[in-house]
């Protein structure tokens, strides 16, 4: 599930509540942010704000629907019945005013699901992916570098795959805690940098000099690695 508002503690507080009644979720402030996570790894559902900056809600549902298909929870304090009328016209599933009751919103997300077509868990499968020598399969919990088994706890393993879906671009620390911790360690950076830093000696250790995690010191880390793709997975980060 993708979580898309401005709102910071909203984001935090609906987002662990969301995990804890079982739904995995990815957060974004922006509407931007959130289509290129969407394109990444499609989310079964959106919940989505309206009155977001940049790109705005009902834009930004438009584009969710139109590129992905992908069944939407409008989100909104502002001017409700217009918002209402406009965000039902343009294929939005749903519409919830803030503030609203937890177990009202749960219980719109279950029957959203229940109405979209398909499975929700096979839309939001995570696919293998491929960097240079390094190739990642979520479903069997695999990574192999230049052909090598590379066996790694989740967390890191989860970290890895989050980092290798941006390959070579720098993914920030904050973007990280949402997709391999969840909403609840918003605000505690050590458990990104901790991890990291296993990762790196990891890497070390097994003698994997080809695959760089570089640091951008306040803003995040980038995955960099060398060496020819590998043939069976789809490349991520133009690599």
């Amino acid at each position: 599930m993708l979580l898309v508002d401005d709102d910071a503690l909203l984001r935090r507080s609906l987002g662990f509540n969301l995990e804890r009644a079982g739904y995995r979720v990815t957060t974004a402030a922006r509407a931007e942010d959130a289509l290129a996570v969407a394109v990444r790894q499609p989310p079964d559902l959106v919940l989505l704000d309206i009155g977001l900056p940049g790109m705005n809600g009902l834009d930004a549902l438009g584009r969710f629907r139109e590129q992905m298909g992908v069944p939407t929870i409008l989100l909104t304090a502002r001017r409700r019945e217009l918002d209402e009328v406009l965000g039902l016209e343009l294929g939005a599933d749903d519409y919830v005013a803030k503030p609203f009751d937890l177990d009202v919103l749960l219980a719109r997300i279950k029957a959203v699901l229940r109405r979209s077509q398909g499975s929700p868990k096979d839309h939001s499968k995570p696919l293998p992916i491929a960097v240079g020598e390094l190739a990642i399969d979520p479903a069997a919990h695999s990574v192999t570098l230049g052909g090598l088994p590379l066996d790694l706890p989740r967390r890191q393993f989860d970290l890895l795959y989050a980092l290798a879906l941006d390959a070579g671009r720098v993914v920030s620390v904050d973007d990280l805690l949402s997709r391999v911790w969840g909403p609840e360690f918003q605000g505690q950076p050590e458990v990104v940098y901790v991890h990291i830093r296993w990762l790196r000696e990891r890497l070390e250790r097994e003698g994997q000099h080809s695959v760089r995690i570089l640091t951008f010191r306040g803003v995040g880390y980038k995955l960099e690695v060398q060496g020819s793709p590998h043939p069976a997975f789809p490349q991520a980060g133009g690599f």
